[in-house]
């Protein structure tokens, strides 16, 4: 099995659409100043991060998820834009419908990624003939660049997106697989994490050949299932189906008290327990919201609602801030609860990288930390002291869309 190619699905074709420097492109559709310009887009204080940078902002060493501080540092005639995410969200809803409009089936994978699968278009028409085509009017009704790869599952067709930018196409056919993946950089393998990079580097694994011979077995002794999975995609094997597009409204949670109460301190924990719960979901399922709305029923079954626009994000602190504040503002009355809601609406595709507006590579990076314990270890692997007792009532999640 050593340094062969398994066919990863008999006769698929998979197309990995990715808007080129997104964030900043957007940019300079408002302002062509911008253009040909070093440009980072993310927090503007000197604690901010950058979410996303150019092209002449990257030859000097800036990347996303880098302090600004070091970025200018690095990059002193950088032009800092703060960002506005709701004109980027339109940008991508637009792109999304122009695929929906012609795609046989599709999966968004990000705000500004799309997969689509292609397969049995080549008796029809031609897969790479209806992808250009397809890049060409995204290219025409949004003025955006966006590249693309071309190939028989998702991995390889990621990795030829990849090397196909700024703004270019690559397509790569089953015989073209091993020698187009061979000779890249072990970097190149989508999912790849920085400890698994430098395990590999120190056994002297650089090229996706070298790590495409070692023995599946010996993968699996050292990573486990995930050693696999990285042999796998370094020999262009992807059994990872298209997940079918659809728009999701809102994800919420609620409970129900089997005796009607008044204890506000009891209540504020399950709240606490109810956020923390939606937005470890928001952050898995890589989205974000940009509305709160609480949920209140009181013992006469009247029931009352108060919702808040919000910035995007998927982070605990912000969330519970503004549930707090609206649980306040709503229980006005004293009477017996009955009911207690929690809501996040107006969802879109962003990752942590669009919170990185607002907070810190601290607070970025402790989210990332718990997530990765909860993934591992179940959702209930860490929590705040105060949700403890509160958690034990949360309800399973509602998608409510």
């Amino acid at each position: 099995m050593r340094g062969t190619i398994l066919p990863s699905t008999t006769n698929r074709t998979i197309v990995h659409l990715d808007l080129d420097t997104f964030f900043v492109s957007v940019e300079r559709l408002q302002n062509s100043k911008l253009v040909g310009k070093p440009v980072l887009i993310g927090g503007t204080s000197d604690r901010g991060v950058v979410a996303s940078c150019s092209y002449e902002a990257r030859q000097y060493g800036v990347s996303s998820a880098m302090p600004m501080k070091m970025a200018l540092r690095l990059c002193s005639h950088a032009i800092v834009v703060r960002g506005d995410m709701d004109n980027y969200s339109r940008y991508s809803k637009t792109v999304t419908e122009i695929i929906a409009e012609r795609a046989p089936l599709f999966e968004k994978a990000s705000i500004d990624e799309h997969y689509i699968d292609i397969t049995g278009m080549d008796r029809f028409f031609g897969s790479f003939k209806w992808t250009t085509e397809l890049r060409e009017r995204i290219i025409k009704n949004t003025g955006l660049p966006i590249s693309f790869g071309l190939s028989v599952n998702k991995t390889v067709s990621k990795i030829a997106t990849g090397e196909a930018k700024p703004n270019g196409l690559l397509h790569v056919n089953q015989e073209q697989v091993q020698p187009f993946l061979f000779p890249l950089s072990i970097k190149k393998i989508p999912m790849l994490g920085s400890k698994a990079f430098q395990l590999l580097r120190s056994m002297g694994i650089s090229t996706i050949r070298t790590l495409s011979e070692i023995p599946p077995e010996m993968m699996e002794r050292l990573m486990g299932k995930n050693g696999i999975m990285i042999w796998k995609k370094a020999n262009g094997i992807d059994h990872t189906p298209i997940v079918p597009y659809y728009e999701q409204k809102s994800l919420g949670t609620e409970t129900t008290f089997e005796k009607d109460t008044i204890d506000i301190k009891r209540m504020n924990e399950i709240l606490v327990s109810m956020v923390e719960k939606l937005a470890f979901q928001l952050r898995k399922q890589h989205k974000l919201t940009a509305c709160v709305t609480v949920k209140i029923r009181y013992s006469n079954f009247d029931t009352h609602t108060m919702q808040k626009n919000i910035p995007y994000t998927s982070f605990d602190h912000t969330l519970l801030e503004i549930v707090k504040e609206l649980f306040n503002k709503l229980y006005t009355r004293r009477m017996l609860i009955r009911l207690i809601g929690v809501r996040f609406s107006k969802l879109e595709y962003g990752f942590q990288q669009l919170n990185l507006f607002e907070d810190t590579p601290e607070s970025v990076n402790l989210y990332l930390a718990l997530d990765k314990l909860r993934l591992r270890y179940g959702q209930k692997a860490v929590c705040r002291a105060v949700g403890l007792r509160g958690r034990v009532r949360v309800p399973e999640l509602m998608d409510t869309s």
